[in-house]
């Protein structure tokens, strides 16, 4: 088969990377209020599952589409998310005590397990908020090394903004530009 060819792999790769790219410009638009970040990246969780299953009439419809039915349950997922982060920075800034570390660590690799699980699910399954949280914490755990990769892939992707920011800022818009959404392809 020619590698041109619009049923190619590379076509089909090619195809998803610029779903990615357009996934991450409708959630970095859609994500300027903080508040609509949880209701932005699970419709991009979705609106990219779609774009790879060939689902839906096209990313930007099955993309709002997305936003508009979970903004409700996205949003009080997120809350909780943004709070326990936000308390958590502040507490690796701010409290620099030995004996809180461990307890630190704890939350820490509790918030990571469930924001790599909970988005995704509410983009793929109608639960309650609470259901989905519980599911989340129960998918991280029984399912530890899918969880690991996801945090591997997110780790890398900060490292590469970080470094860019710092020794290569020229390099820094093409990672905004391909962004989570072309992590959440990955995903």
């Amino acid at each position: 088969m020619n590698w041109l060819a619009p049923d190619s792999k590379f076509m089909r790769a090619w195809s998803n990377l610029v779903d990615g790219v357009w996934i991450n410009i409708l959630m970095l638009v859609t994500s300027i209020p903080i508040i609509t970040i949880g209701a932005a990246l699970t419709a991009g969780h979705d609106a990219c599952r779609r774009s790879i299953e060939g689902e839906g009439k096209g990313v930007t419809s099955n993309y709002f589409k997305s936003f508009k039915t979970n903004f409700i349950k996205a949003t009080l997922l997120w809350l909780p998310f943004l709070v326990a982060l936000i308390a958590l920075v502040w507490s690796w800034i701010v409290l620099q005590i030995t004996p809180l570390l461990i307890i630190k660590f704890a939350l820490t690799i509790l918030w990571l397990i469930g924001f790599e699980w909970v988005f995704a699910l509410q983009a793929r399954f109608e639960n309650t908020v609470a259901g989905t949280l519980k599911n989340a914490f129960i998918f991280g755990i029984s399912h530890i090394a899918m969880t690991v990769a996801l945090v591997i892939v997110d780790a890398v992707f900060v490292a590469l903004l970080a470094a860019s920011w710092f020794h290569m800022p020229g390099g820094l818009f093409l990672l905004v530009i391909l962004g989570y959404g072309t992590m959440l392809m990955l995903h």
